[in-house]
């Protein structure tokens, strides 16, 4: 019989803490880290959670579970604000405010070449390409460059495309693109164009139009008719442009973040608004983990997770107050003039005030999407004639024809479905197109392993299919020792949404439910996005087999040629649409060999 570990003796521990700055990590029976936090004084603090009694029930809890503490002195609060940050960021303790927001913020890039390219970008910059930025979403990004090729019409294709273009594509025919690449436009021109683009980046648009104007003057009195009306255009364009804009700034061309903080329901929002150049690029509202009931604390945790360590803009402008020291960290990191904005006056306080205003319709929403996911959670509970339904998994099976099998699983948890708990099985041990074999295979590897206790196991298990794939999910999870309540979702008459029929079979039932039930409206989110998974995979594993093994498999084409084919022709779809005539151009494909590679690839 294993013996319960000896109590903590916060006693024993605290006499031997220095009075030093540092960080602390509290730590479970398992070892799990329960909580990081940093201190002037680790004495102090530390010793505060255990002799205080007015601690919130959340951080009583968390006491109630320590086991052990680990510290760590360093040399400065600056220090240990760091350390801590960093130590949030990998361990994710269970108690600490959690920001989550893995993938970094993307930007919009004008490349270095002779010819920049206009492009979507995420990642490190790099130079000599130019970055504006950063954008709080793709689609802010996307937004700004389809505005940009509307006005400037540049160049957005890949340097492999450009290169070996023959004649103008479609972007040029509807006036998208300039068509540098088979010399429509001039290097000169195409210059003025991208120094235009830059000057609209910055948020100079009142300048961009005034120098506008001028060339457009400049053409007509030069009776360069066709080149004034193309500015013209351009100017028409750039008016609209800023009609459109939510935000502007008339008297400032300042690049700040505005962060408002709310909370309401027991729910905290932080709302992030961009705006670069007097521009507004588009807002975020983020939703912590384990928020404290200080919106000042909460505030403070997103500037440490979402400052230290990335770009700083010139401004960040909040609603809530900031310690001085998180202050000072972030202006040594900025290394230029940072300013710290707590109360704002004129269009800054519009700016915070609509960020305010977004940030509590993000958390009306937000409360309304959890009544309404509670209730067809409820719902479903009800339909299986169970006590409790939270975490739901889907699987689906996608191939073409045997090929390429891909099963999927997706997983439906704490309200909303859980992208970074999804899982693919690449198919091995099926025949082609069996997809009961598939089925079989992969429930076996997903639940053999949570029957160990790796994992959490769902309260219903959702399986896209009928009485078959029913049963076989039946057999595998009676074979690996595992109780789940199943639910098979068979196509309902030409594939309907509404008509799907519904196999329980622990309770002997089909069901057809109306479609307007709550059940019905959650089963066919899950299964809908776990199709899309499914055929999202198998769609990607299969353009692999085939990119890779089409010119692999041709005798007489190496690794030189094919690199010479897939350079000259811009990718294998361009090796496909070309001609023989075409393909024995290429340095090293001999007529023959041509006729070859032809014939292999239609």
């Amino acid at each position: 019989m294993a013996t319960k570990p000896p109590a903590f003796d916060a006693k024993a521990f605290l006499a031997n803490l220095p009075g030093l700055p540092g960080v602390y990590r509290m730590l479970d029976a398992d070892g799990n880290v329960l909580y990081v936090g940093k201190a002037i004084d680790l004495k102090k603090r530390v010793s505060s959670y255990f002799q205080k009694s007015d601690h919130s029930p959340r951080i009583q809890l968390m006491v109630r579970q320590i086991a052990a503490i680990d510290t760590t002195v360093v040399r400065s609060e600056a220090e240990a604000l760091i350390l801590e940050n960093n130590l949030i960021k990998v361990l994710t303790p269970k108690y600490n405010i959690l920001f989550r927001d893995d993938k970094s913020y993307p930007y919009l890039m004008l490349s270095g070449h002779a010819f920049p390219q206009l492009a979507y970008f995420r990642g490190e910059p790099k130079k000599p390409h130019q970055y504006f930025g950063p954008y709080p979403n793709g689609y802010a990004v996307r937004e700004s460059i389809q505005v940009l090729q509307k006005v400037f019409r540049l160049r957005s294709c890949e340097d492999s495309v450009f290169a070996n273009r023959s004649r103008p594509c479609l972007l040029f025919q509807i006036k998208r693109c300039s068509a540098p690449c088979t010399g429509e436009i001039g290097s000169e021109a195409y210059r003025a164009d991208v120094q235009s683009a830059v000057t609209f980046l910055q948020g100079k648009h009142n300048e961009l139009i005034d120098l506008l104007t001028a060339r457009m003057l400049a053409a007509s009195e030069a009776m360069h008719f066709e080149q004034a009306a193309e500015l013209r255009d351009q100017i028409q364009a750039l008016a609209r442009v800023q009609e459109k804009q939510y935000i502007s700034s008339n008297t400032s061309q300042l690049d700040a973040d505005v962060i408002a903080i709310a909370s309401a329901g027991g729910v905290v929002c932080v709302n992030l608004v961009m705006i670069r150049g007097g521009r507004h690029l588009g807002d975020k509202s983020l939703f912590p983990l384990n928020a404290a009931d200080s919106l000042a604390a909460n505030l403070e945790a997103f500037l440490a997770q979402h400052y230290l360590g990335a770009p700083l803009p010139a401004a960040i402008i909040y609603n809530e107050t900031v310690a001085p020291e998180l202050q000072q960290l972030l202006i040594e990191q900025a290394q230029k003039r940072l300013q710290f904005i707590g109360n704002p006056i004129g269009e800054r306080r519009v700016w915070l005030e609509m960020a305010q205003k977004n940030a509590q319709l993000a958390i009306g929403q937000r409360l309304a999407s959890a009544a309404s996911q509670n209730a067809r959670l409820a719902a479903l509970a009800e339909l299986m004639e169970v006590e409790e339904v939270a975490r739901l998994e889907c699987f689906d099976i996608s191939h073409t024809m045997g090929e390429a099998t891909v099963a999927s699983c997706v997983v439906y948890d704490r309200g909303g479905m859980q992208p970074s708990e999804y899982r693919r099985f690449n198919i091995e041990t099926a025949a082609a197109g069996d997809d009961y074999g598939a089925m079989r295979e992969a429930l076996t590897r997903r639940y053999s392993k949570l029957a160990t206790g790796e994992g959490k196991l769902p309260d219903v298990l959702l399986i896209d299919g009928g009485k078959g794939q029913v049963g076989v999910a039946l057999e595998v999870l009676a074979e690996v020792g595992v109780d789940v309540p199943i639910v098979g979702v068979a196509k309902g008459e030409s594939r309907k949404p509404g008509l799907e029929t519904l196999i329980v079979p622990h309770l002997q039932k089909t069901l057809q439910l109306p479609r307007d039930h709550a059940a019905l409206h959650l089963i066919q989110t899950v299964r809908d996005e776990a199709h899309r998974f499914a055929i999202t995979g198998h769609r990607a594993r299969r353009a692999k087999a085939r990119t890779s093994s089409t010119l692999e498999d041709i005798a007489g084409v190496g690794p030189t040629r094919r690199q010479r084919l897939l350079t000259r022709f811009g990718g294998l779809r361009g090796v496909v649409a070309a001609s023989i005539d075409d393909l024995a151009q290429v340095d090293g494909i001999s007529r023959a060999l041509a006729e070859k590679i032809y014939q292999a690839l239609h």
